[in-house]
């Protein structure tokens, strides 16, 4: 994995942000010689806390830029930074999609502001939902959307330092699919890549589960279970940021909640359609209250969440095949997504 490191490490970036009430770092990835860099919206915004902050960009060769905030995509967790200078090294981006359990991989980044700091793991999942409280995300309760309730129940904690020092509260959740690894994610690791053998970003690090944190709000370090938004998805975000200033996301129009594999159940087994409103795309589609979606585009549903996650990880106007049961019988039908709200 050193030829690995190698390769990619010129491309990683080291981010500040800093408002007059809160300041934290994260990391990037270099896309262009133009300078437009991928990190989190978490990062550039301080969890929500600022629309303005002052970013700076500390480049592997130790050279810092000012750093202007092309856009921002909260429903993803995204942003593009854009600096200018010159000789910028942009990184390989992979194909997400061929990643593998076990498949050998490195995360890069500024953990704990340490930058350029590299660590080796595994992957440890592939298509895993994940929610995340976010201050920056839009509110979405109450209106007619994709939206889950349910679900694993556990939310996830930004792996940025920082954060700590603002004092606003979460509006939102958002519901991402993830990579999972057990590299070691700390925070600071936040928008920097996940990396496989050849150099490649797999996907860019956005969360880590946390083995408790302390009475200040600060976060313990690595427990082996971090998560990177899949390199595929990301791509799309970023190239819509950067020509037009924000990314769209699929929306179904539908309330959905967990459906219960039994009485009594402990386990989820799809999604379960709770309202439908006319003119929406579910409604469109013919989907109505009762039906439980258990697939989407072939890839099996186990709740709300993972539902909600799989449609907004596509662009509005997709065309997306959904599995459901209706009265006790298997059928397909074909949607066309409508447009989930910006913040």
């Amino acid at each position: 994995m050193a030829v690995a490191a190698k390769k990619a490490s010129p491309s990683v970036v080291t981010i500040s942000a800093t408002s007059d009430s809160a300041g934290g770092t994260g990391s990037g990835i270099i896309l262009d010689q133009q300078g437009h860099i991928l990190t989190n919206t978490h990062v550039v915004t301080l969890d929500g806390q600022s629309a303005s902050a002052s970013i700076e960009v500390r480049t592997n060769d130790g050279n810092v830029y000012p750093g202007t905030v092309v856009g921002t995509d909260p429903l993803s967790d995204l942003a593009v930074v854009k600096i200018d200078a010159q000789g910028l090294v942009p990184a390989t981006l992979g194909d997400s999609s061929k990643a593998n359990v076990g498949d050998n991989v490195i995360a890069i980044g500024a953990p704990l502001g340490l930058q350029g700091t590299v660590t080796d793991g595994i992957v440890s999942a592939v298509n895993r939902t994940i929610t995340i409280a976010s201050s920056a995300a839009p509110d979405t309760t109450g209106s007619t959307g994709n939206n889950g309730s349910g679900g694993s129940g556990r939310r996830y904690r930004y792996s940025q330092p920082g954060a700590q020092n603002s004092t606003g509260a979460a509006s939102s959740d958002i519901s991402i699919n993830v990579l999972q690894t057990d590299a070691p994610i700390n925070p600071g690791n936040s928008g920097g890549p996940l990396v496989n053998s050849a150099g490649e970003v797999l996907g860019i690090n956005v969360a880590i589960a946390s083995a408790g944190a302390s009475t200040s709000g600060g976060q313990s370090g690595s427990i082996g279970v971090g998560f990177s938004i899949p390199v595929n998805d990301a791509k799309r975000v970023a190239q819509e940021i950067i020509a037009g200033g924000s990314a769209s996301h699929g929306q179904l129009g539908a309330s959905l909640s967990d459906a219960q594999a039994g009485p009594g159940s402990q386990f989820t087994s799809g999604a379960r359609v709770t309202g439908v409103s006319g003119g929406t795309s579910a409604a469109k589609a013919g989907i109505t209250s009762g039906d439980v979606i258990t697939a989407l585009d072939g890839r099996a549903i186990q709740n709300a969440e993972e539902a909600t996650a799989s449609f907004r990880e596509h662009a509005a106007g997709d065309t997306m095949r959904i599995t459901l049961i209706r009265g006790g019988k298997e059928q397909q039908v074909s949607v066309t997504l409508g447009s989930a709200p910006k913040a």
